[in-house]
């Protein structure tokens, strides 16, 4: 990360609260050339302890908490139903900085999976109601059929959401801003809930 640029971030930099310092930082993520700029890492944990990742795509942040939708059956969806707590990363390389989000995971209501399944581009729509995600598939050409047959029974009717698919909300409980700094020296913040508000405390790097 050595070729990050070196720009400090002080406590009077802040946000009061973090989703306030989220949004900042957020949009100007967002208004990069990364190719997908809504993409975070989303780590859970199994009922045995044993952790994983995966990129999500992140659809929308405001106070009440983070949200992504995802196939309930897959890996992850059976890792919250068993443990609900999760962390969430975003990692902006152009200018240096990573924001860590931990706390708890629970399911958004039908009506605002509706509502996001509706937005979405149909063949994506197609691929979510046939995909057995996580599980084993003998080869390609299964997968391709699948979505054949469905794109067919479907033909100019509106694909339905899979009652397995929906969108989870992720409540935070801690916040960390970290920006790059030379020689590895970082300057870190983190938010803790502290009575109505937030604790804003520096780390070591």
């Amino acid at each position: 990360m050595a070729s990050e640029p070196d720009h400090p971030l002080h406590r009077a930099d802040l946000a009061p609260d973090p989703f306030g310092q989220f949004q900042r930082w957020w949009a100007a993520r967002a208004a990069s050339t990364a190719q997908h700029p809504d993409a975070v890492a989303l780590a859970t944990v199994g009922a045995e302890g044993q952790p994983s990742l995966r990129m999500v795509l992140l659809k929308g942040a405001d106070a009440r908490g983070f949200r992504f939708f995802t196939n309930g059956e897959s890996r992850k969806g059976q890792e919250l139903a068993a443990n609900p707590r999760a962390a969430l990363l975003v990692y902006d390389e152009a200018k240096g900085r990573q924001i860590r989000i931990e706390g708890t995971v629970h399911p958004l209501p039908p009506r605002e999976s509706d509502a996001y399944w509706q937005s979405r581009h149909r063949g994506s729509q197609l691929s979510a109601l046939v995909s057995r995600q996580s599980r084993p598939v003998p080869d390609r050409d299964t997968m391709e059929r699948a979505w054949e047959e469905a794109a067919a029974r479907y033909e100019g009717e509106p694909v339905p959401r899979p009652p397995w698919w929906g969108g989870y909300l992720l409540r935070p409980e801690r916040f960390e801003f970290w920006q790059h700094r030379e020689s590895r020296f970082h300057d870190r913040f983190a938010y803790t809930p502290d009575g109505p508000g937030w604790r804003i405390e520096r780390l070591w790097p």
